[in-house]
């Protein structure tokens, strides 16, 4: 009964996040004639307003909301770039947060980039790890080999969740410090604000659920090495 309540628990605390996130963005969605236009119009704007030289706003995939400073792109999904709603002003002018952050060099910001690469790279060589680590333990019959391999394994995992909560000083910089100053400059009003910045803190803590989406991945690597 114990293990249960406790998985249940960690199920709460991964998927928790993910669905306030989603539900917040649902809520606050909802196409808005009487708003000024569109969350890709917006971002435009503000490109322009702020003069980002060379930043570019695009259309992305589902779900892709971010910025790219090698390329300097401000990708917006479907639902916010063409969206006229609070959800879509806020995640847009979220976005051009990080670009106003990349043209003052923000130091938090700076860092960031290099820690998501390296996190990246580590990520990549710890799943190579985890992959080889049965090959070895059959090849060698050593458990030490495996067991290296393993810790290997999880160490660049969690790195990968430590950089993703080490990331967060700049999302909500780019939420709070950047994004709802400047829509509480009048391009939104009254309730739409308070809208706005519940979809600011969702669009802020992304990183916290993708971090603890990667520890419900790390622990599938454990039980399937214990098979």
């Amino acid at each position: 009964m114990i293990y249960v309540l406790f998985g249940l628990l960690i199920l709460v605390l991964i998927f928790g996040p993910q669905y306030w996130i989603r539900t917040t963005l649902k809520r606050y969605g909802k196409w808005r004639k009487d708003l000024q236009g569109t969350g890709g119009e917006l971002a435009e704007h503000l490109v322009e307003r702020f003069q980002l030289d060379g930043v570019k706003v695009v259309r992305g995939a589902m779900g892709a909301d971010f910025y790219d400073p090698e390329e300097k792109i401000i990708s917006l999904s479907p639902q916010h770039y063409d969206g006229q709603s609070v959800a879509a002003v806020a995640v847009a002018t979220h976005e051009t947060g990080h670009a106003i952050q990349h043209k003052e060099q923000n130091p938090d910001f700076m860092k960031r980039q290099k820690r998501i690469r390296t996190a990246m790279a580590i990520e990549r060589f710890s799943v190579m790890a985890l992959l080889v680590s049965p090959i070895i333990f059959a090849l060698t019959r050593v458990p030490h080999s495996m067991i290296l391999t393993v810790l290997i394994g999880i160490s660049g995992m969690l790195a990968n969740v430590w950089v993703q909560f080490k990331n967060l000083p700049v999302e909500m910089d780019a939420s709070f410090d950047k994004a709802m100053p400047i829509l509480e400059e009048g391009y939104l009003t009254g309730n739409d604000l308070l809208g706005a910045r519940a979809v600011l803190k969702a669009a802020a803590y992304t990183y916290v659920a993708a971090a603890l989406a990667s520890l419900l991945n790390l622990g599938r690597w454990l039980i399937i090495l214990r098979r």
